[in-house]
């Protein structure tokens, strides 16, 4: 009986050190994942890490799908994160923001939060300036995925948007993959079915810091966009309708330009963004084979380039960012402390027919693709 009891307790403390060594975790970014264990909704969130051959790191909670942290390797093999965010899902939910997240039902803005569908206006939330931002206020960012891990290298997260929610039609079914490659690259493959005709445009929206050290600036950072056009904004953010050359404009990035060489010049669309929050029409015209942009450190080397099937790629380069949130290990995120580029439709797209379409219908599947690819230039 002693001998049994003994066996017994033996196998409870090994059940429970197999249970909470990977809880208690702390990974190569620093983050806890117990600190991304709670309840929010009634579904439970948490921390998956991935890892590649090389020593890489993704770290990704399903609370709004986001990534938390990227963990690659600067021109020196020193490991950088490369991305802004909190160190627990509290502070995600304390301070809503988009960092890292998986944007939608509608990445970027729709004009006063009216659509139009298959005859029937619907109004939207009018979150930004009049305008609906990124799904509304309870946008994706802000609910639980139900995660399931593919490989040590892959995760699936999967929601359902109710018919409704937000004021969008249709019962969406929609899936986000995330697979670590090894080459260094975070490819993500988002997927969507609707019982009713709908819009969707689903993106990524990570805050990237390709030095490693979020109390600095993005200002020395190269920007290389393959587009000839872009498409200007009003006062509000709002897409004018425009389709416009970047020809001898600030918005010609078809050679590599530090960020910060013209974001403060006397040109309407840095006046209206307050810096670059724009739109870019990529040549690359849904070729995912073809980078479309490329983001580069000096400092670090590292270097970060963008494939995507979208038509178009918003470059968001931190201009409301102002020193008032503190982020992980305890870093200040200041003023353009970062440079996003979200891979999707063109904004507004669904009030303006002329542009590549963001609708979807019963029997139709929404397929829409990202790379964020890192490399190191010595």
């Amino acid at each position: 009986m002693n001998k049994m009891m003994t066996l017994l307790v033996g196998v409870v403390l090994l059940v429970s050190a197999c249970t909470d060594k990977p809880s208690g975790e702390t990974t190569a970014s620093g983050l806890k994942r117990t600190d991304f264990q709670t309840e929010v909704d009634g579904k439970q969130t948490d921390l998956f890490v991935l890892k590649n051959k090389n020593g890489m790191e993704v770290c990704i909670t399903n609370f709004g799908g986001r990534i938390v942290s990227v963990m690659v390797p600067d021109k020196e093999g020193a490991m950088k994160d490369v991305v802004l965010g909190f160190d627990s899902i509290q502070d995600y939910i304390k301070y809503p923001s988009d960092f890292g997240a998986s944007i939608g039902r509608y990445a970027n803005r729709i004009n006063q939060g009216r659509i139009t569908v298959d005859g029937v206006e619907y109004q939207l939330p009018q979150n930004n300036y009049g305008h609906c931002l990124h799904g509304g206020p309870r946008g994706f960012q802000y609910q639980v995925f139900d995660a399931r891990p593919l490989s040590d290298q892959a995760l699936e997260l999967t929601y359902l948007s109710k018919d409704g929610e937000e004021g969008f039609p249709g019962n969406l079914t929609c899936k986000v993959i995330f697979t670590l490659t090894d080459d260094n690259a975070i490819d993500i493959r988002y997927s969507a079915e609707t019982d009713r005709t709908t819009v969707v445009n689903m993106t990524n929206h990570s805050y990237f810091n390709l030095d490693g050290n979020p109390s600095g600036t993005n200002s020395d950072y190269l920007l290389t966009i393959d587009a000839d056009s872009y498409t200007p904004v009003d006062s509000t953010f709002m897409t004018t309708g425009e389709i416009a050359s970047v020809e001898g404009t600030d918005m010609d990035f078809r050679q590599p330009v530090a960020v910060g060489a013209r974001i403060n010049n006397d040109f309407v669309q840095l006046k209206y963004g307050k810096g670059y929050d724009h739109n870019w029409v990529l040549n690359t015209r849904g070729d995912d084979s073809r980078p479309c942009a490329t983001l580069e450190s000096p400092l670090t080397g590292i270097v970060l380039d963008v494939y995507t099937n979208e038509p178009g790629v918003q470059i968001y380069a931190g201009n409301f960012l102002d020193g008032t949130l503190t982020g992980k290990k305890g870093i200040v995120y200041n003023h353009r402390a970062s440079v996003c580029l979200e891979t999707q439709k063109y904004p507004d797209t669904p009030n303006k027919p002329e542009w590549p379409s963001a609708l979807l219908k019963p029997g139709e599947k929404y397929d829409s693709h990202c790379i964020y690819k890192f490399s190191v230039k010595k």
